[in-house]
Parts: structure tokens; sequence; C-alpha cells
């Protein structure tokens, strides 16, 4: 089943014998690292092994939200917010971003109690976020139907659209100096005396003295096979794009029964709200230890499926050399089969909350894979281990609102610049260091 339509990117010809940093990966994550590193004056090769944003950078929901991020998020996401209203002017091209708002409906006096303690995250940033009641909640969204306790809202969250904000970014990379690679995969590293000094493609070899991997879903696979361990798991997620509708809610909603986003065209994205689907693989197995607390304190959301995802995995090689074709050449787009069940469920409650939804047609279908760390909050390190080798990955389904910082801050361990915000949360390191994993439950 071919996945969304992504604003079409011809990648360069020609491979570049050297540069600074090499970025591995083509998504929002890996342009935005791109375009801060061009910015600094550094040379810089991204290289894609499919086409730019065309896994789940295309594939999310679109929301660019401070509102029920884990709170060792805030930081950057608040950085973030100050990005996204000044990417069209300064890529000269359009992210779809609009700043209209996202409102999470509670159901139930619990939840609104939880989101109401939510809201002390956000204390001292002086954004516009506050708890509607049942009244205002309604008179925001006429014609709801939706039995809710209150709301959580905030006016300074948005959206924006993933199927054009990646390749924007990488355009705009381009536009200051970067050599930006499709279809062109990254097979490893190499190192000298223990530290990075160039990468092997599929197309030759590039020279540098860093190398990015922002590889999503595949950044475990490829850390493998350069020996280091990076404990991540793959989460599906499933998402319609109806046809244009009128008298829709301007802002985006989540509930527990589905999330949903307006879009440029007039249709929005619908989703489940609550709901997906993780395949029981090998390293399910793998990083089981990793993920123990996780499981225990998410299974109510997840939905663990055994079937050919197990085989699909097992069959991929987990070691290869340089000089022969890599996994990522055999697989160049994450495209799983969505969840029709999952799907029509969130439409389902959805025609049942809105009127305006009752006609609503499908335009599409899709689903991504998300990828998930044992905290569910992402990697943005240096590997100690290997010098000039840095992580950016395992953003677990919150990385397109956060992209562009996210970007800023690799880009800060890169060049030793002071961070934008405090890395700490982020490193590496967390994973072996005897630190204790905290799962901060529900965001």
């Amino acid at each position: 089943m071919p996945g969304p339509y992504v604003v079409p990117f011809h990648g360069d010809a020609d491979l570049p014998e050297k540069v600074d940093v090499v970025v591995i990966g083509g998504g929002i994550i890996g342009a935005s690292t791109t375009l801060e590193l061009t910015e600094r004056g550094l040379k810089v090769a991204l290289c894609e092994k499919g086409g730019i944003g065309h896994e789940q950078s295309s594939r999310n929901w679109g929301w660019v939200r401070i509102t029920r991020r884990d709170p060792r998020e805030v930081p950057l996401m608040a950085e973030a917010l100050r990005m996204w209203p000044g990417l069209n002017e300064k890529l000269g091209r359009d992210v779809g971003y609009s700043r209209a708002g996202i409102t999470f409906a509670c159901l139930t006096d619990k939840e609104v109690e939880d989101h109401r303690n939510w809201m002390k995250n956000l204390e001292g940033y002086q954004l516009d976020t506050r708890m509607l009641t049942a009244e205002e909640f309604t008179a925001m969204n006429p014609g709801s139907r939706l039995d809710v306790k209150g709301a959580l809202y905030t006016a300074i969250d948005g959206r924006a659209e993933p199927q054009r904000a990646a390749p924007a970014i990488a355009e705009g990379a381009r536009d200051r100096g970067a050599h930006v690679l499709t279809e062109c995969a990254v097979r490893g590293i190499d190192l000298k005396a223990g530290k990075v000094c160039g990468v092997f493609t599929e197309r030759g070899y590039i020279a540098c003295d860093a190398a990015v991997l922002a590889g999503g879903a595949w950044s475990s696979l490829f850390a493998g096979n350069a020996g280091i361990r990076l404990p991540q798991l793959k989460v599906t997620n499933s998402v319609i794009r109806t046809k244009p509708l009128e008298n829709g809610p301007e802002s985006a909603i989540w509930t527990n029964g589905f999330a949903i986003r307006k879009r440029q065209d007039g249709g929005y994205t619908v989703a489940n709200g609550f709901e997906n689907i993780v395949d029981i693989t090998p390293d399910s197995f793998r990083f089981l230890r990793d993920f123990l607390p996780a499981l225990g304190a998410e299974w109510r959301s997840l939905i663990l499926r055994a079937g050919m995802g197990f085989v699909d995995e097992a069959r991929i090689a987990r070691r290869w050399k340089m000089d022969e074709a890599s996994p990522f050449e055999y697989n160049r787009v994450l495209d799983p089969k969505p969840s029709f069940n999952l799907q029509d469920k969130a439409l389902a409650n959805l025609r049942k909350a809105f009127p305006a939804f009752e006609k609503a047609e499908i335009a599409q279908r899709w689903a991504g894979k998300i990828d998930v760390t044992p905290d569910a909050i992402p990697v943005i390190s240096p590997v100690e281990q290997t010098p000039g080798f840095f992580i950016a990955t395992g953003f677990s389904g919150h990385g397109f609102g956060i992209g562009p910082a996210a970007g800023r801050l690799m880009a800060d361990l890169i060049t030793g610049t002071p961070p934008l915000v405090d890395p700490q949360d982020f490193r590496f390191s967390r994973f072996s260091d005897g630190s204790k994993i905290r799962i901060i439950s529900g965001f």
C-alpha cells in the first residue's frame, strides 16, 4: 500500500569526496541537523537510502505541540515553538505551519486532574495554556457531541504538513551548500584510531570528521553493525486522510477515541488517539529487559501482535561488510500495512463526536513505524566510545514538532557550541551507565 504523497525531492548526482559531517537519514531530524550545520559554515552531506521524508517524517499526525509532552522534552519543544513560525521565510518554501491551537479533551474527572497537574510543567514559560470548562470546549468546537468534563487547551500549539516539511528543510540546507543524496544508503562508518574518519555508502566513500545517525526506525540496526548497542523498538501507528470537508474543528483535538488535525487542503488527518500496534520481533526479546518498565506502564495502549513481523525482521541481516549491499538497500522505505480496524474505530468515534464528519470520505490510508526508546524520549548525543559519532533518534512519536530544535541541539553538540538546552536527559550513555530509566506514563 503506497504511503502518503511527499513533495518530490531530486537528490544530487555527484558524491562529495570529503565533508565535515555526514548526516545519515533524510527525515525531519536529519534534514534539520543538516540545515543547522550548513548555516554555521560546515560542509555537510545528507545521505538518505530512499527519498527525503518518505518514512515516519511524512506519516505522522503533523502536530507541533508542547502540550502533554514528557516534561524532559518541554525546554527543547519551547525552542521549537519559537522556530516554526519563521521557517517559511527562512527556507523560502511552505511547510504548512499554522498556530491553530491543540485541545486535549478530558472525559473523566481524573483526566481533568491529570491534565491540570501536567500544566505545572509549563510554569515560567508564559504560554497561553489553560483548562477549559465543558461549556468553553463546546463553544470552541460548535456541534461537538463529546461529553467532556473539561479540556486542556494551548493556543501556541499548532500544525504543519509532514509531506512538505522535511523536503523543504532539506532544500533549504542545499541552498546553503549542503550535498543532499537520495537513493544513497550509508552502509557504515569508517574509523581511524577509534575515531570517525569517513562513511561507506552504496555509491562510494565520503571522508568526514563526524557522522550523525538520524535513521529513525533503522538506527538500532545500523548502530549494531558498528558494535554499538542502541535499545530501540518499532511501534506502528495508522492514519487516515479525509477529503476536504466543511465545518470541522480548526484546533487539533485529542481524546481516547480519536485524534484529528486539519490539513491545508481542508481535509483532516485522523488517527486512533490511544492504541498502537507493537509487533513481536527478535528485537522484542533482544531488548526485553530495557523495555519491561515501559511495557508495565503503557500496556493498556499497546496491542502486541505476533505474526509475520517476527519472520520479516529475522530475515534481515544484522552484520554486513562495507563492500556488500546492506539491508537499507533492500528496503528503501518502511511502508507497513495500516490497521483498518483501528482506523475505522477512530473514524466511527469521530463521527459520533462531530456531525461534520458523518459524511467524511476517506482519501487515503497509511501507517508508519515509530522509533521508540525505553523511556520514550530521544537520544540526542555523542557516542563516547566512538569519537566523532553522534546519534539523534528514538523520538518516540514526538519528533516532527520538536524536529527543528532537535537539529539545532545536535549541531550545538557537534560544533561544541553552548547547547540550546541541557542535553543531559538525552544522553546515549543513560542506557549503559547504570541510570534508572524513568517512565512518565501517558505522555
